[in-house]
């Protein structure tokens, strides 16, 4: 019996290991990421999802990524910038009021202001900077307290340029046929011609209408003289 309490020691030890191993009582310590273990986004590289942070969260790793579209920045080079570009349409109509100071003779002199409407069209192959034009004037007046007419039909050539903030800068050379009512005992109602003149289309590049604004020197010859004169126009032209 004086044995006894060694005994009853040595099954009280083997008792106490025993429930340690079956009910352990400690904890993991939680890992938190900082500002010091964080990985910034400009020293990620940017081609592919890239591991920010891993960590021993409830017993687990957790990963964490970034995608390719928030780890580039602005200034990224990769990312080129996209201007705008002036349209060179191929085709244009154009309508619009025409004002005309028709020089019927200079011996003796005699004049006449007339207001009218112009219509035209041109077509530019490949939408180059050379093309083709066609246009129609008709104008009315008075003459000799009589209602006048005068038509003229054009066809030619037209030269255009790029300007800044949208704006087209053109030229152009047409040989007309125009024909001046009424009959006079002056002469004949028919007479060939030319245009020469230059303009401008007004707009931004981003629409395809246009202000057009233009002036010209028209010769003809009726009554067995030349006239040279002046006609202002004004209007709007469409692109396509």
């Amino acid at each position: 019996m004086k044995h006894a309490p060694f005994l009853l020691g040595a099954v009280l030890i083997f008792a106490l290991n025993v429930r340690a191993q079956v009910n352990p009582n400690y904890s993991l310590p939680k890992v938190s990421l900082t500002q010091d273990t964080a990985l910034s986004s400009s020293s990620l590289p940017s081609s592919g999802p890239t591991l920010l942070a891993s960590s021993t969260l409830s017993g687990g790793l957790v990963p964490e990524s970034i995608p390719n579209s928030l780890a580039a920045s602005p200034a990224d080079p990769q990312r080129p910038n996209v201007y705008g570009v002036f349209q060179n349409y191929s085709l244009q109509i154009y309508a619009g009021y025409s004002f005309f100071r028709f020089y019927i003779s200079s011996k003796p002199s005699l004049t006449e202001n007339m207001n009218g409407l112009d219509f035209g069209g041109v077509y530019y192959p490949h939408a180059g900077w050379i093309g083709v034009e066609g246009q129609f004037l008709i104008e009315f007046g008075s003459l000799f307290k009589d209602s006048s007419k005068f038509a003229l039909l054009s066809g030619g050539a037209r030269f255009r340029w790029s300007a800044p903030r949208g704006a087209e800068i053109w030229g152009h050379a047409l040989v007309s046929h125009a024909k001046f009512l009424p009959q006079t005992a002056l002469g004949g109602q028919t007479a060939f011609g030319f245009v020469v003149g230059a303009g401008a289309d007004l707009g931004s590049h981003r629409s395809r209408f246009a202000i057009r604004v233009e002036g010209d020197l028209v010769g003809t010859r009726f009554f067995s003289t030349y006239q040279y004169s002046p006609r202002f126009a004004v209007g709007i032209a469409y692109k396509f």
